[in-house]
């Protein structure tokens, strides 16, 4: 946004015929962070620490940020063992934030005028402020500060503005943030060299994608992508605003801090120098004189082991900001069973008949998919499978209670078919693009509504109403990749006082849903499924359950798992959807291992798709009862997620630990695997190690640094119990 300011700053003055300017002509009188402050706090010293190129420094037990006369920054990784303190080269010295001028160059170049060093104590704590003022020669203020906080440690919060001081206006085309190359690392080199197979990076980024790519990549050489806030595709778009990288040793991540969607990037590249990663936004238009653009809060982060820590933080972060993950209740956990697996086709006789089976394999919930509907838009019942209306889906509902088991309903917001009543009636409700066209959602070949827009919203929680306090749905399934996020909306009828509040308000939509549910049931589960996307952080907080997402591997439910786990918090409620859609089709164990809900899309007792078959086999069946069995027993679901502990990319085998009732349960992934293992986190003792699903006795260990020798085929699940 800009704003514009009548007063201007007051500038010291610069020294004559040099581009350095001195300690005492920038206003700082000590070399380092005052010894009271955070960011003060074990502030390393090594060779570069007297380094006449650093201007300016903040640091704390984790992450130290350097500055030149140029307004230039690097960053080093704190690390700390028993003994001392040491620094590991994040990044070279870069300009990290910069204007984007209307013919494409950079303005990168701004001599340092003034420091400001000041402790804070605010909301999220005490820490220590930096402010940074440069000033380019064609009169371009540039204020840079960043917070170090002590409850965040490594985590530095940056806002960015500048302001025209010249008489001219200044015609800009976007901005650059957190702008910065992961250096490759020494360690990571020589890991390398040992095995020439490894990636020298790993990557997650939140932003979604039409081909359902992975969240989590190594970056190898060629890697670039730019991962843009936005809609990548007609129907896909939005996401969690973080890119991470990282080595085996450490990594750096980059996200911003706002409480709304933001139409930027966060781009990733490989480069000859490393790893490429930073916040870039558009910005279509002059700049005035005296007028002050303020670029999106940032951050810069660094960590050990994965992205898991980045995420975590994050989460914390937004939530002391207002941006709260939804709780879930106890119902959330149960295991799921749904009507899918016979299509659009499906019949309530169909559901019917395979309710004993749900019930009898120990399953709780009993979802109804998509087509039970007239059409998309209305939402009324199918007269064909539903000759009596809606009497006939209430005898539905209660026959799925009769049994002990929980309705779920499947429902698809702010899409409409074309012919549908609500769209003849209603089009005013369209989201329209530039040109007045309505936005294509192609899975269902139906339209957008506007989130935005008023009738919209009072017309969808209607709907929830009727699901939820008529027919008597315990939960919904709210389906669909166009849920992520949302295009600009032009529609002349909303008066939208920005085309981008369609955008920001897609939340504000959910929330109303989400409410209108609990009215009516406390207990009321949200399922948020966006079809393959990476999941919007902004959307958690009006769902308490969440899927893989039509997963296309294991590997997905996996690594989804992990990444949910620390966006929605401990505890999470976080299903492996369909086991179906896993390898093999079979793979409870990628579900089961991490702590995630166990879910089926079988059908029973004969399926109408006999070559595309769900039908559960007998040998299927004894399959499905044992890890629906192990899920009831131990409930891992509701456990606390250890993400810290493994590293997804880098440690082999792949560990996922889950931490409950005082004991700890592992579950490890290879194709094939013969060789030790760390068993990482254990309390200090003896521990007893159980196969629990082949449930045999592996012996005792001793912690800490207990490691075993196994041996294992796609998976092997632990518990360790202690002595």
């Amino acid at each position: 946004m800009t704003r514009a300011r009548t007063t201007r700053r007051r500038f010291l003055q610069l020294i004559a015929g040099t581009g350095v300017l001195s300690r005492a002509a920038l206003g700082s009188t000590d070399a380092a962070p005052p010894r009271s402050s955070a960011a003060a706090a074990g502030a390393p010293t090594a060779p570069h620490a007297n380094d006449p190129s650093v201007a300016e420094a903040i640091s704390d037990g984790a992450l130290r940020l350097e500055f030149d006369s140029s307004l230039r920054s690097r960053a080093w990784h704190v690390r700390r063992d028993a003994e001392r303190e040491s620094l590991v080269p994040l990044t070279a010295w870069a300009t990290t934030e910069s204007l984007t001028l209307a013919d494409g160059t950079a303005l990168e170049h701004f001599a340092l005028v003034m420091i400001e060093r000041e402790s804070v104590d605010g909301p999220q704590g005490r820490g220590t402020k930096l402010t940074l003022t440069g000033r380019s020669t064609s009169g371009i203020e540039k204020r840079v500060q960043v917070k170090l906080l002590e409850r965040y440690p490594g985590f530095a919060f940056y806002q960015v503005s500048y302001r025209n001081l010249s008489q001219r206006p200044l015609a800009l085309r976007g901005w650059r943030s957190a702008d910065c190359t992961l250096l490759p690392g020494a360690a990571a080199g020589r890991a390398q060299a040992a095995h020439a197979n490894e990636p020298s990076f790993w990557s997650y980024c939140g932003s979604t994608h039409e081909d359902r790519r992975d969240w989590v990549q190594p970056v190898r050489a060629g890697f670039e992508q730019q991962n843009f806030m936005g809609m990548t595709a007609s129907d896909y778009g939005g996401g969690t605003p973080i890119v991470d990288v990282w080595r085996r040793d450490c990594g750096i991540a980059v996200g911003h801090l706002e409480l709304t969607p933001r139409l930027l990037s966060l781009p990733l590249k490989r480069t000859a120098r490393g790893a490429q990663l930073g916040v870039v936004g558009t910005h279509e238009r002059a700049l005035a004189p005296d007028e002050e653009l303020e670029i999106p809060e940032t951050f810069i982060t660094t960590h050990t082991g994965d992205y898991f820590a980045t995420l975590d933080t994050y989460r914390r972060v937004m939530a002391e900001r207002g941006l709260i993950p939804a709780h879930a209740p106890a119902s959330a956990y149960e295991g799921i069973w749904c009507a899918w697996g016979y299509e659009r086709d499906c019949t309530p006789a169909q559901i019917a008949a395979t309710l004993p089976k749900v019930r009898e394999l120990g399953l709780k919930w009993a979802v109804i998919d998509d087509g039970w509907q007239s059409n998309i838009g209305d939402w009324n019942l199918s007269r064909e499978k539903y000759p009596r209306g809606e009497a006939d889906m209430r005898e539905l509902v209660a026959s799925i209670r009769a049994r002990g088991l929980i309705p779920r309903l499947w429902y698809s917001p702010l899409s409409v078919a074309p012919g549908s009543d609500v769209l003849h009636d209603h089009t005013d409700m369209l989201l329209l693009d530039k040109e007045g066209a309505p936005q294509h959602i192609s899975w269902w070949n139906t339209f957008y509504l506007c989130p935005a827009y008023d009738k919209t919203v009072a017309y969808t929680q209607a709907l929830v109403r009727r699901f939820i306090g008529e027919w008597g749905f315990a939960g919904l399934k709210v389906d669909g990749q166009h849920l992520n996020g949302v295009a600009p909306c032009y529609n002349p009828a909303h008066r939208h006082s920005r085309p981008e509040e369609s955008v920001e308000k897609l939340q504000d939509f959910l929330q109303a849903m989400y409410q209108s549910a609990l009215e009516l049931d406390p207990h009321t589960v949200m399922e948020l499924c966006p079809c393959g996307t990476s999941y919007s952080f902004f959307n958690f907080a009006s769902m308490n359950h969440a899927p893989a997402s039509d997963p296309e591997s294991s590997w997905q439910v996996r690594h989804k798992g992990k990444t949910l786990k620390a966006l929605m918090g401990p505890g999470a409620a976080f299903a492996g959807d369909h086991v179906e859609l896993s390898d093999g089709g079979d793979d409870f164990a990628s579900t089961v291992g991490i702590g995630a809900i166990v879910s089926t899309k079988f059908t029973w007792p004969a399926d109408p798709k006999p070559k595309d078959s769900f039908l559960l086999t007998p040998q299927k069946e004894a399959l499905w009862r044992k890890w629906i069995a192990l899920h009831n027993e131990r409930r891992l679901a509701q456990g606390n997620y250890r993400g810290e502990l493994y590293d997804i990319g880098f440690d082999k085998p792949e560990t996922h630990v889950i931490e409950k009732s005082g004991r700890l349960y592992y579950a490890l992934y290879a194709r094939s695997w013969s060789g030790p293992v760390a068993l990482r986190g254990l309390s200090a003792g003896r521990h007893r190690l159980r196969d629990y699903f082949n449930e045999r006795d592996l012996g005792e260990v001793s912690a800490p640094g207990a490691t075993l020798p196994l041996a294992f085929e796609r998976f092997l699940v632990l518990e360790a119990i202690p002595i």
